[in-house]
């Protein structure tokens, strides 16, 4: 059997797109059109799931009033 490889971020979002795009033209059966919605608010859960994955490994290179440079987790905006 052979494995699949692990697309990017860049590329899912890609086929999220693709797949938005192609809702939006039209054309498709009221079935075909809920699989794809479907199938696109799984392929967006996994993305939102891989950012909040990012977002906890990032931190932020302070410099104190003391010059010593010490590493904090980065603070998210919502």
């Amino acid at each position: 059997m052979a494995t699949r490889k692990k697309q990017s971020f860049e590329q899912q979002l890609a086929q999220v797109e693709a797949l938005i795009s192609r809702m939006e033209e039209g054309g498709l059966s009221l079935e075909e059109s809920v699989q794809r919605y479907e199938e696109g608010l799984t392929m967006l859960a996994a993305l939102e799931k891989e950012l909040q994955s990012a977002t906890q490994r990032l931190t932020v290179l302070r410099r104190g009033a003391d010059g010593e440079e010490t590493e904090e987790p980065l603070e998210v905006r919502e």
